[in-house]
């Protein structure tokens, strides 16, 4: 054990925020902590780092232990340049190297006991520098810049001319670099973008030391972390695995809670049932009983409620109109600004109910091409058609469709006068709005809580065609899983823009990249891309400015099923793909996929039903007209029995299918 928490609790006034949290961690272990906003992960971060005091427990770290810490918020001011301030890291080591080289300028001129000394030291500073990788500290240097994002153009720039997310990613870079026993960071993935985050993935799985991570990128978690802490209404609970091993066992464990509370709080509502009839009787012994069963539930241990997303709140799209099959046609778009050529003759083709994530670079362009779309940005040249009965929703990350002097509520009832007041409040409870918060203005709003308010709206919309710029930017994990769930089941068409690829994951069934202004499209999800992107490129170093597609849906599957869509408005076919061959898998893989969707649909609904089920069956066995037929009572179990047994099977069957 290199660090505990025992037993830490904190307060805020009357606000409880943790309660008696205990975990450790081991050398080498990589750990994530979870929760939703306001849950007390950074106050839980700050209690370790002794920058807040826990109102009781204890943080005990293992002697000698060095501990590195990069808070979400901070002040930032290196005044130096990108390179002097990392190269600073490695001070120890460059002085070492000094000693050294003094050393060998000393045993040239020395002898006797004089040159033993010497050598004694010269080897014991050699061994150290060795230790310390010291031959390979530049490399270090250069490959942590280069993994955050910096090439050599920006190493001698001063660091107070940066923008604030890239000090944060020096600030990143200086803690790495110094290699501390436990790395603790806080949302560190929040000013990168996917190819650094990626990047950062692989630094710390690696890492020889600990991590302590607290982050929302759930796809960041699934690849570092061994050991999950959820923090949930105060309390802390430790998952052995990585987030997908937590979510699962998560619903797994929430779900047996539920039953368990609903099934003491059926209990309860008996007793206290027949307790009223006992006293209306109003007799001396009917009396006595009521009193004595009074006593026995006031000692029982109530449960509390689980934590959980209500059933209400999970949102349901429904286009009010079927689009055409061809749903979006691009052809020859071409965009820049000043000197800045973002892209030319660029070809997209989108058809009816795809899932489509667009991913690239920062500054790639792929938030014009939806403005162009959305006709909020002109094109310098080419073509875009919408097909028939197309009807867009836009989530738009500068939020221009709110208005300003309205309250959240009123945004929304204005929007959709026939919606009731319940079912408005439920949207917006979804997206963290609950309480008087729908009653403040938007304009007095914070930039990441417009950007709820507009998802919670465009939910709500009636079009069949969705289009999303960073739509998960300041949603906690159950909220992300609201909305995933809501898009999965959506029939529309939808075309995103994301740097969360585990959302992406989750709801793409296409992924088109922008990538050195050339389009390459995936038939799958993120993971597959992962897998593919490598073999596509390698076709395209051949071609000028192709719109490579490559099919398929799992990560071993090695076909190589390219097809190079279009070439500035010139068609060209690869030759491996025209084969009769790689058609058939092509072809018999996608009836795969959509055969396994079709039996995760169906299961799902089975799922429901079942659950439905065994409520009506709690509700009887808890019905106290039954409570002396003990023939029914059995029939009722039995038949219970029965139906958890099947609902057991059809969730490992989903968990199945699902993954």
């Amino acid at each position: 054990m290199i660090l505990a928490c025992q037993n830490i609790s904190k307060a805020f006034g009357i606000d409880q925020i943790l309660k008696d949290i205990s975990f450790h961690i081991e050398e080498k272990e990589k750990l994530a902590i979870v929760g939703i906003n306001g849950s007390g992960k950074t106050t839980l971060l700050r209690i370790i780092m002794g920058e807040e005091n826990a109102d009781s427990g204890q943080v005990v770290i293992s002697k000698d232990t060095t501990v590195g810490y990069l808070s979400q918020h901070q002040d930032i001011s290196f005044d130096n340049t990108v390179y002097a301030e990392m190269l600073d890291t490695k001070k120890h080591i460059i002085e070492t190297e000094a000693k050294i080289r003094q050393l060998e300028l000393d045993m040239k001129h020395a002898e006797g006991e004089e040159l033993e000394h010497i050598l004694e030291t010269y080897n014991r500073l050699s061994s150290k520098y060795d230790r310390e990788n010291g031959y390979a500290y530049e490399s270090e240097i250069t490959g942590v810049l280069k993994g955050l994002g910096f090439d050599k153009s920006d190493y001698d720039r001063h660091i107070n001319t940066l923008s604030g997310g890239q000090k944060m990613r020096i600030a990143l870079g200086r803690l790495l670099l110094t290699k501390p026993d436990i790395i603790i960071l806080d949302e560190p993935t929040n000013h990168l973008d996917m190819n650094s985050i990626a990047w950062l993935e692989n630094f710390l799985s690696s890492y020889q030391g600990s991590v302590i991570i607290v982050s929302h990128d759930r796809y960041f978690i699934d690849k570092i972390a061994t050991k999950v802490v959820e923090i949930d209404n105060t309390k802390g609970i430790v998952y052995h695995g990585n987030y997908t091993y937590y979510a699962a066992k998560r619903a797994q464990i929430r779900a047996s809670q539920m039953k368990a509370y609903l099934n003491q709080q059926a209990e309860i509502k008996h007793q206290e049932e027949v307790i009223t009839k006992l006293k209306q009787f109003n007799r001396e012994k009917s009396i006595k009983r009521a009193e004595s069963r009074e006593k026995m539930l006031d000692k029982v241990e109530r449960l509390e409620k689980p934590t959980e997303v209500a059933s209400e709140m999970r949102l349901s799209l429904t286009p009010s109109v079927e689009s055409g099959n061809d749903v979006l046609t691009i052809t020859g778009l071409t965009k820049t600004f000043g000197t800045n050529n973002l892209f030319t003759g660029l070809d997209m083709e989108i058809k009816r109910g795809e899932h489509v994530a667009l991913i690239g670079g920062n500054g790639t362009g792929k938030t014009t091409i939806l403005k162009i779309i959305n006709r909020l940005e002109s094109k310098d040249d080419g073509n875009i058609m919408l097909g028939s009965r197309v009807k867009i929703g836009y989530y738009d990350q500068e939020h221009q469709v709110l208005s300003l002097h309205k309250t959240i509520f009123e945004e929304i009832s204005d929007a959709y006068p026939d919606l009731n007041n319940t079912k408005i409040r439920n949207v917006l409870a979804a997206f963290l709005f609950t309480g008087d918060d729908v009653f403040k203005k938007i304009g007095d709003l914070s930039g990441g809580e417009r950007g709820r308010v507009s998802l919670a709206k465009l939910m709500l919309s009636p079009a069949n065609f969705l289009i999303l710029d960073e739509p998960t930017n300041h949603l906690d994990i159950q909220s992300k899983e609201i909305l995933e769930e809501a898009i999965r089941n959506y029939t529309g068409t939808v075309l995103f823009v994301s740097h969360d690829r585990y959302f992406i994951n989750r709801v793409s069934s296409r992924i088109i990249e922008l990538k050195d202004k050339q389009l390459y499209s995936f038939i799958g999800n993120y993971d597959y891309y992962e897998t593919h992107k490598e073999n596509v490129y390698g076709i395209s170093d051949s071609k000028a400015n192709p719109f490579t597609s490559i099919s398929g849906g799992t990560s071993d599957d090695t076909t190589n099923n390219d097809t190079v869509l279009s070439d500035n408005n010139s068609s060209i076919n690869v030759a491996n793909t025209s084969s009769k061959e790689d058609y058939l898998k092509n072809k018999e893989e996608q009836a795969r996929l959509r055969k396994r969707a079709n039996e995760l649909k169906k299961t799902e609904a089975r799922i429901a039903e079942v659950e439905s089920l065994i409520e009506k069956l709690d509700e009887e066995i808890n019905d106290p007209e039954n409570a002396t037929n003990s023939y029914k009572l059995g029939e009722l179990a039995a038949k219970h029995e029965e139906l958890d047994t099947e609902l057991m099977e059809l969730y490992e069957k989903f968990y199945e299918l699902e993954g």
